[in-house]
C-alpha cells in the first residue's frame, strides 16, 4: 500500500456530516477533524460551499483560518499567527507538528535536528525523536533517525493539500525536473550507445585476433607436416639406395667368378691340342 494511501478514507465521515452543517456546528466540525486520528488530508472538506462560508462570519472565521492552517500550512506559521487563530489543543498540537515535518521534508531530505527543535519547538532531543517515530507509525513519512549526525534522513513523505496560488510553482517545479530527467535519461541512452559500440568493436577485434590465430597454428602445423613427411622419404629414399648398391656389388663379384671359371677352364683345351702337333 502506497503511503498515506487511506487518509481520504478517513476524512469521509467528516465529509458526509460538513453536508449539512452550518455556523458553529461546521466549526465545531472542524475542531474534531483536526484533532481525529489518522485524518490529515482536509482540501475536500476546505473546498464545501457551506464550509466556505464561515470566512464570512466573524464568529466562526477563525476555524475557517484554523483548517486552512491544517492544509497546508506549519506549526511556524501558527505560532507567528496565534492571535488569529483557535487556541489548539494537544492533539491538534501534536498533528499540525507532524504535517510540518512533511513540509519541511519537501524541501530536503536531511533534516538537522537543531532545525527541527526550533521549526518544532520542541525543549528535547528525546522528544523530538519520539515525534518522528510516531509520524513514522502513522505512515506520514518513511526515513531514519541518524543519532550519531543528529538528523533525520527522509526516504518518503505523504503529499499535503496544495495551497492555493501555488499550482503554477509545483508544475514549474514539475516542468523542471521533467527536462532534468529528460536530459539524463537522453545521456544514459549515449552512454549505453557508446559502450554497445565499443562492445561491438571489442568483438569484432577478438574475432578476428582468433581467425588470425587459427591460421597461423594451421600454417605452422601444415610446415610442421610437410618438414616429418620430407624427413621420412630422406630415410626411405637412403635405405633403398644402399640395398641396391649391395646388390650390384654381389651381381658384379659372381661375374667376375663366372670369367675366371671360364678361363680356366678353356686353358687345358688349348695345351692339349697343341701337344697333339
Amino acid at each position: 500500500m502506497d503511503l498515506g494511501s487511506n487518509f481520504s478514507a478517513k476524512l469521509e465521515p467528516y465529509l458526509l456530516m460538513a453536508k449539512s452543517l452550518k455556523g458553529a456546528a461546521a466549526a465545531k466540525l472542524i475542531v474534531d477533524v483536526t484533532s481525529a486520528p489518522g485524518v490529515f488530508v482536509f482540501s475536500e472538506l476546505l473546498e464545501m460551499a457551506n464550509i466556505q462560508e464561515l470566512g464570512k462570519s466573524e464568529q466562526h472565521e477563525k476555524h475557517l483560518s484554523l483548517l486552512q492552517l491544517f492544509s497546508y500550512k506549519t506549526y511556524q506559521d501558527y505560532v507567528a499567527h496565534k492571535d488569529l487563530l483557535p487556541s489548539l489543543n494537544e492533539a491538534q498540537t501534536r498533528k499540525l507538528k507532524h504535517l510540518s515535518i512533511v513540509s519541511l521534508a519537501s524541501e530536503r531530505r536531511i533534516l538537522p535536528y537543531s532545525e527541527l527543535l526550533r521549526a518544532l519547538d520542541m525543549p528535547t532531543i528525546r522528544e523530538l525523536e519520539d515525534l518522528i517515530i510516531d509520524a513514522i507509525y502513522l505512515d506520514i513519512l518513511r526515513g531514519k533517525l541518524d543519532q550519531k549526525e543528529q538528523q533525520l534522513e527522509v526516504e518518503y513523505t505523504m503529499g499535503r493539500d496544495l495551497e492555493p496560488g501555488k499550482l503554477e510553482a509545483v508544475m514549474k517545479a514539475l516542468q523542471n525536473w521533467s527536462e532534468t530527467t529528460s536530459s539524463v535519461l537522453a545521456t544514459l541512452d549515449a552512454k549505453i550507445l557508446q559502450i554497445s559500440h565499443k562492445t561491438e568493436l571489442a568483438k569484432q577485434a577478438d574475432a578476428e585476433h582468433e581467425k588470425a590465430l587459427q591460421a597461423t597454428l594451421k600454417e605452422v602445423h601444415e610446415k610442421q607436416k610437410d618438414k616429418a613427411l620430407g624427413i621420412r622419404r630422406g630415410v626411405l629414399g637412403g635405405s633403398g639406395f644402399d640395398r641396391e648398391r649391395d646388390i650390384m656389388d654381389v651381381d658384379e663379384e659372381n661375374l667376375k667368378g663366372k670369367n675366371r671359371k671360364a678361363s680356366s677352364e678353356a686353358q687345358p683345351k688349348t695345351r692339349s691340342k697343341r701337344n697333339r702337333y
